[in-house]
């Protein structure tokens, strides 16, 4: 029996063995829970080394995180047999025809009838399964509960992304473990499809280049404000509407690699405005229909702006803004396991993908027959390198679950130099607009940035002091903030020996840090992969878990 979960279904029996999987529209991800713990979490991206998994097209909503599900399975030491429940993060039976909905897409009925299959699907991908285990959970209930039921209050909770089967936007409650809707935008009107509207106006590819619109838009003035402020409204029911925008009549369409021009940042800044505009009304209304609690809870792609939260925790009534690390449709796995699990499970590290023992990291060593050493404190010869201006590739512990590098598997600089940022740009082939982010020692954060604390997650502006702009010149954007990630030794203790030991040699305690990967592929997961971006990247240093690596080469000075 395919059991259903709405809005109000909070109260079922908890499961005790869950699969969660994501699959139908981007980031195919796969978790596993246990006995109460969050025992692993990845997404397909990390082993198929195919960007996002796959694009959100109709015809590929059949594809199933395979390798991801498998990997989680097994480092429960769980059979497909095993399992009480596989939930799976969209319920085919809440769909409606494209053209009801208001979109022009002649083929979304596959995502349905694919979804459908998911249960005999899953069964062929992970022998053993029971299809009668598998239960749809709503795409946005899913996003509501990795949020929601990752932290250990009750708390209002906000979702908004491109779509889920016939809604955009969901607004409710949890309280004691049940969610309590409390609204929900239909389609066509959808915040997610207008940003990625614009990504795709703008020349990037939808989907997946959305922050490189946000990054753009500290570069340009809001001159289109009052248009899209006639368009895009709240409509103070809890839910918005979002009009036809002729782009084409307020910047011209942009190709990719083609240059871009004043409009286009003006555009870029417009839209994010309004967007900020508008998510505050939604974060007001719902602090008001959720009566007074005093925690938000963010998930969904568009939490992933971390502009737009910023305001939302500066200028919104709620004490404390929370926002899912994996806020993408990767957290709807996570996010459908918490649902059917049906507790409350505190969200308390990022790091539960993959991760190689200091045996296995020294036998990838060997068989690459490279030069390597062992010493005496890896944060430390990281921290030499980094003093003397060199590029480090961070490899450590288990990957992270989301989008942000969070000093598992990072490159990291020099803050100080002002050529910084081209150069990191410059090995990852990013367009130069592209800022790059700080990790800080906790207890110094107050020191330097105003804003939101802790940020363990990166999903938040912050301003940089200005006293502190021109000594951390690499990580201040150009607005004057910096998506800062706060560094806590009792959490990250490695790292925080590397940052503590960069200050006693610069006196700077921030730390460069970015994603180890190159434009247009994953992030570094495999040891392998690790050394393969090392041997063609002007890397100077690869710490890969306790071992140190190094290109011969001579330091920049710190300009």
């Amino acid at each position: 029996m395919i059991i259903r979960l709405d809005g109000r279904s909070g109260g079922m029996r908890p499961a005790m063995r869950v699969l969660g999987i994501n699959a139908i529209f981007h980031d195919p991800s796969a978790a596993v829970i246990v006995d109460g713990r969050v025992v692993a979490a990845a997404e397909e991206e990390r082993f198929s080394r195919r960007k996002h998994g796959k694009r959100p097209v109709p015809f590929a909503a059949w594809e199933l995180p395979e390798l991801a599900a498998a990997w989680c399975l097994e480092q429960a030491g769980l059979r497909p047999g095993d399992l009480d429940a596989v939930a799976y993060s969209f319920d085919p039976g809440l769909c409606r025809d494209a053209a009801e909905m208001g979109l022009d897409d002649p083929w979304d009925h596959l995502r349905a009838d694919y979804a459908r299959r998911a249960p005999q699907f899953l069964a062929t991908a992970l022998p053993g399964l029971d299809p009668e285990q598998v239960r749809f959970v709503p795409h946005h209930v899913a996003h509501a509960a990795s949020a929601g039921l990752s932290v250990p209050e009750d708390s209002a909770v906000l979702v908004l992304d491109g779509r889920g089967e016939r809604a955009s936007h969901l607004a409710g409650a949890y309280r004691g473990g049940r969610l309590d809707v409390l609204c929900g935008q239909e389609l066509p009107h959808s915040l997610g499809l207008l940003y990625e509207d614009l990504t795709r106006h703008l020349g990037f590819l939808h989907s997946s280049d959305e922050y490189k619109v946000m990054a753009l838009a500290s570069y340009g003035q809001p001159r289109f404000l009052g248009l899209l402020r006639e368009l895009v409204r709240a409509d103070g029911d809890g839910g918005f509407t979002v009009e036809r925008i002729d782009w084409d009549a307020l910047a011209k369409p942009r190709t990719a690699g083609e240059e871009m021009t004043e409009a286009h940042a003006d555009l870029a800044a417009s839209v994010q405005k309004r967007l900020e505009e508008v998510l505050l009304d939604l974060a007001r209304w719902t602090y008001r229909a959720a009566g007074g609690l005093s925690t938000l809870t963010l998930a969904g792609g568009t939490a992933l702006n971390c502009v737009a939260n910023a305001r939302i925790a500066a200028e919104g009534p709620f004490e404390r803004v929370w926002v899912q690390p994996a806020a993408g449709d990767s957290g709807t796995a996570l996010g459908a396991a918490l649902a059917v699990n049906g507790e409350h499970l505190p969200f308390t590290t990022a790091a539960l993908g993959r991760g190689w023992s200091d045996d296995e990291l020294e036998a990838e060593l060997r068989r690459a027959a490279v030069p390597y050493t062992r010493p005496a404190s890896i944060a430390a010869e990281a921290a030499g390198v980094l003093a003397r201006n060199g590029i480090v590739a961070w490899y450590q512990g288990r990957s992270e679950y989301g989008p942000r590098a969070l000093g598992h598997r990072s490159l990291l600089a020099h803050p100080g130099d002002r050529d910084t940022q081209t150069r990191m740009n410059d090995v990852k082939g990013r367009e130069q607009f592209r800022p790059i982010a700080p990790m800080v020692r906790a207890e110094r954060f107050h020191d330097i940035f105003e804003g939101v604390y802790p940020s363990p997650y990166m999903l938040f502006v912050h301003r940089v002091r200005p006293d502190w702009r021109d000594r951390i010149p690499a990580v201040t954007h150009v607005d004057g903030t910096a998506r800062v990630q706060t560094v806590h030794a009792e959490d990250e203790p490695v790292v925080s020996s590397l940052l503590t030991e960069f200050e006693r040699l610069t006196g700077l305690p921030v730390v460069v840090n970015t994603s180890l990967n190159t434009a247009g592929r994953p992030m570094v997961d495999t040891p392998r992969e690790a050394l393969e971006l090392f041997g063609s990247a002007p890397v100077d240093l690869l710490a890969l878990g306790p071992f140190a690596v190094h290109r011969a080469q001579t330091y920049r000075s710190v300009e």
